[in-house]
C-alpha cells in the first residue's frame, strides 16, 4: 500500500475525531472461530496506520476457540512471521457507547502489502466480485440472538430478565440496557429492524437491516461491540455463544439473503416459492448445505445447538415460513412487496467468521443459479417428528453432528473449499481439529462453559 491509496481526507478525519474527544481507533477483525480480535491505536496515528497498517502475528489464523495456537497447519507451523492489519476507513465509526474510541473493520495484508491468503474479509470481497461477473448482486441481513445475564461468578448464568417470551414486561428488567442499545445502534449507523425478548430465558433478539454482503459482515462485528459496551454500562453480561449451557436456548445468528439481477429480486415469487432462478439459488444452498454449515455453524457449541425440535435447522431441507427448516423461504406479498422475499439460513451462529459465512452462502446459491438447479417441493412439517423411514423417503437427513463429519462434508464438497482457498482452508480445519482434540476429555457442560463468553 502506498500513500496514494490513502484517502486524501484521512488527516481531516483524524482532526475531527480528535476534536470530538476520540483518543483511539480500534481496528477489528474476526478469526476462524468467529471471535473478534483487535488492535487499538492513538487517534493521531491513524494517517500512518491507514497507509502501512499495524504489525500482527500470522498465527491469529491458527488460534483455536480457547486461544491455544495450533501448529498443525503446514503453512503456519512456526512462531515466525508478521502481517499488516489495515483499517478500512469507509467503515470508521465513532463509538456512541465508548466515546473515547472510534471503530473500524480491518483487512490483513502480507508484510509487503500484497493480499494475504488467510484474510477472511478478502474471501468475501472476491465472492461479491464473482457474483458481479455473473450479473448478480446480493443483500444480506442478520438476526442476532443473545443471552442477557446479571453479573455473577464465571460459571454462573443469572438471567437478567424473567420472561415470558416475547413479552414487553420481560424487558422492563433491562429497560436501561435496551434504551442504550437503541440509541447506540442509531448513533453508530446500525439500523435495527426489531428488538424483543426471545423464546429462551434471558434471551433477546435484534435484526439488522439488509445491506451489501461486505457491509453486512462489518456491521455484524460492530453490532457485537455496540451491544457489549451497552451491557457493560448497565452491569450486565452477554453471551453470544451458540449454546451457553445445555439447558439454555440456543443463539442463532440467522442469515437472510436475497440475490438480484438487473434490480430484480430473484427470490420474488408466490407463497409456494420463488421463480426459476430464485428456486435455483435455494437449491444451490440445499445442495451444499452440509459444507456450508461447516463454515456457518463450525464450533462444538454449534453442533450442540443443532437439536431437532429447537428451530435450529438440524435436518437438511427447505420450507416456506417453516421455522424448523434450516432454509426458510420468506415470500414477499402484496402488503410487503416482492422485494421483501429472502431465504433465511438458520444453521448459522456467532462462532462463524461472518466474512467466510457469507462467502460460503453466496457461493453455494450462485452455483445453484449457474447450474440451473431445480428445487423439490417445500417441507412444511417437522421431520424430527417423523420416522427414519419417512425421512429417508423424502431424502431428508441430519446435518453433520461431529467435527469429523463436518470436515468430511466440507473437504468432500467440490465448490465451497475453493471459496476459501487451500491455505485458509488448511488453517480453518486445523483450528477445528484443535478444538475437537481439546474437548476429548472434557464434559459437554465444561466445553459449553468454555465457549460461553468468547464471541
Amino acid at each position: 500500500m502506498t500513500t496514494s491509496d490513502v484517502p486524501l481526507d484521512v488527516r481531516t478525519v483524524t482532526a475531527e475525531l480528535s476534536d470530538a474527544g476520540v483518543a483511539g481507533v480500534t481496528i477489528s477483525w474476526a478469526d476462524n472461530n468467529g471471535i473478534p480480535r483487535s488492535r487499538t491505536v492513538p487517534v493521531a496515528a491513524l494517517p500512518r496506520v491507514a497507509e502501512t497498517g499495524i504489525g500482527v502475528t500470522t498465527l491469529f489464523a491458527v488460534f483455536d476457540s480457547s486461544d491455544a495456537i495450533t501448529y498443525a497447519h503446514e503453512g503456519l507451523s512456526s512462531p515466525s512471521g508478521d502481517v499488516r492489519l489495515v483499517p478500512v476507513l469507509d467503515g470508521l465509526v465513532p463509538l456512541s457507547g465508548q466515546p473515547a474510541l472510534a471503530w473500524a473493520p480491518g483487512r490483513i495484508l502480507d508484510a509487503d502489502g500484497a493480499p494475504w491468503p488467510y484474510d477472511q474479509r478478502a474471501v468475501l470481497e472476491r465472492q461479491v466480485e464473482e457474483l458481479g461477473r455473473a450479473g448478480l448482486t446480493a443483500l444480506v441481513g442478520y438476526e442476532i440472538e443473545f443471552g442477557v445475564y446479571a453479573e455473577g461468578g464465571p460459571d454462573e448464568l443469572v438471567p437478567a430478565h424473567p420472561g415470558p417470551a416475547y413479552s414487553p414486561h420481560a424487558l422492563l428488567a433491562v429497560d436501561e440496557f435496551m434504551a442504550d442499545v437503541l440509541r447506540d445502534f442509531a448513533a453508530n449507523g446500525l439500523e435495527i429492524g426489531q428488538l424483543h425478548a426471545e423464546y429462551g430465558p434471558a434471551q433477546m433478539e435484534l435484526s439488522l437491516a439488509p445491506s451489501d454482503p461486505v457491509t453486512a459482515a462489518d456491521r455484524q462485528l460492530l453490532a457485537r461491540q455496540t451491544l457489549r459496551a451497552a451491557a457493560r454500562r448497565n452491569g450486565l453480561r452477554l453471551s453470544f455463544a451458540p449454546l451457553p449451557a445445555q439447558a439454555a436456548a440456543g443463539n442463532g445468528w440467522h442469515i437472510h439473503s436475497s440475490v438480484w439481477r438487473d434490480g430484480r429480486n430473484l427470490l420474488a415469487g408466490n407463497p409456494e416459492g420463488p421463480g426459476a432462478e430464485g428456486a435455483a439459488y435455494i437449491a444451490g444452498l440445499l445442495r451444499d448445505l452440509p459444507a456450508v454449515a461447516a463454515i456457518t455453524a463450525p464450533s462444538l457449541g454449534s453442533l450442540a445447538r443443532l437439536r431437532p425440535g429447537f428451530f435450529a435447522g438440524a435436518f437438511a431441507f427447505w420450507g416456506v415460513e417453516n421455522r424448523e427448516a434450516p432454509l426458510r423461504y420468506v415470500p414477499g406479498s402484496k402488503f410487503l412487496g416482492s422485494d421483501h422475499a429472502n431465504v433465511e439460513l438458520k444453521t448459522s451462529d456467532a462462532s462463524a467468521n461472518p466474512y467466510l459465512a457469507l462467502a460460503a452462502v453466496l457461493a453455494a446459491g450462485a452455483a445453484g443459479v449457474a447450474d440451473e438447479l431445480s428445487l423439490e417441493p417445500p417441507v412444511q412439517a417437522d421431520p424430527g417428528s417423523w420416522s427414519e423411514k419417512e425421512r429417508a423417503g423424502q431424502k431428508i437427513a441430519l446435518l453433520p453432528r461431529t467435527q469429523a463429519e463436518q470436515e468430511s462434508a466440507l473437504t468432500g464438497n467440490p465448490r465451497i473449499p475453493a471459496v476459501l482457498g487451500d491455505d485458509l482452508l488448511g488453517a480453518f480445519l486445523a483450528v477445528r481439529r484443535s478444538d475437537a482434540a481439546a474437548a476429548e476429555d472434557r464434559s459437554p457442560d465444561d466445553v459449553l462453559a468454555g465457549l460461553r463468553w468468547r464471541y
